[in-house]
């Protein structure tokens, strides 16, 4: 019988290459595009149930927060041709050209529905861009994560199932702070329901990707990215916490929930991605767990 190989690397050296992306952009565009995206299908819930203030106000945050995740995702490409380059073709396997078209799409549209919301001009242009804006964002929050998913950084690719749920709940949340901070009190109950609910979904999609993970999870509690991921733990519950029960008496309480629901869903998008680099400056995260998923050997 050959005992079995202990782990070890060559000179310590990671085995792949650790993502070369600038934290601030990347992980800010993120978070920017979720925010949009899920700021725009709570806009077009508050349009349809008559909070016009509530509307138009996320429908302005959705097209600032989607011009500065466009601005970080060129910049950090360095060269912004490459982002219309990016357009003369769509391959339907690859999440970096679907995820552009998306943008595409979803960017003017979001454009469209806030201008005619604070001009007041071509309402039915606008709610056509409302509507398109809002089937477009849910993927517009969520893809990125299949994006990060889809590279061999392995606390990424080990959580592909949970990490778009992740990232979906993440962004639910930080909408509903931005309505809560923008819109009045009185229109507040559905961002305050939603961002309970995302609270919630967050909090079980996460715990279900580090179960996942296994080992790898280590990588999303030490370090940088156990701090930043702890944090933005505290300040969602705290958030959704503070919104559901003092938001509708008091619009100061409603604006601090959001600010803290806002901030811990910036720190989970930066958290995750602390967590990723740190799993593949690591060469025993790619190791370790692919010498567990080998056949025993056999004397």
């Amino acid at each position: 019988m050959v005992p079995r190989a202990e782990f070890e690397s060559y000179y310590g050296r990671p085995v792949i290459k650790a993502p070369s992306w600038a934290a601030r952009d990347i992980a800010g565009y993120f978070f920017l595009g979720g925010l949009a995206g899920a700021g725009s299908v709570l806009a077009a819930g508050a349009q349809l149930t008559g909070r016009t203030t509530t509307a138009t106000a996320m429908k302005a945050s959705s097209l600032a927060a989607i011009s500065l995740s466009a601005a970080a995702l060129v910049h950090d490409l360095g060269v912004p041709s490459r982002f219309p380059n990016m357009l003369r073709v769509l391959k339907p396997t690859s999440p970096m050209s679907v995820g552009s078209w998306l943008l595409a799409g979803y960017g003017p549209a979001a454009g469209a529905a806030a201008i005619s919301a604070v001009t007041g001009r071509l309402p039915r242009a606008g709610a056509l861009a409302t509507a398109t804006a809002a089937v477009l964002g849910p993927a517009v929050a969520s893809y990125t994560a299949v994006l990060a998913a889809d590279t061999a950084v392995p606390a990424w690719h080990g959580a592909h199932r949970e990490l778009p749920y992740v990232f979906a709940a993440s962004a639910t949340a930080a909408a509903s702070g931005m309505a809560l901070v923008l819109g009045p009190a009185s229109e507040s109950g559905p961002a305050r329901c939603a961002a309970v609910l995302a609270a919630g979904a967050e909090e079980a999609a996460t715990r279900a990707a580090e179960r996942r993970l296994g080992m790898v999870a280590e990588t999303y509690r030490k370090g940088r990215a156990g701090t930043l991921l702890r944090t933005a733990r505290v300040l969602t519950a705290s958030g959704a916490t503070t919104a559901l029960l003092l938001g509708r008496r008091s619009r100061s309480a409603a604006v601090v929930g959001g600010l803290a629901l806002l901030a811990g869903s910036a720190c989970t998008r930066f958290g995750i991605f602390a967590a990723g680099v740190a799993s593949a400056e690591d060469p025993k995260y790619t190791v370790v767990p692919q010498r567990a998923d080998d056949p025993p050997d056999e004397g």
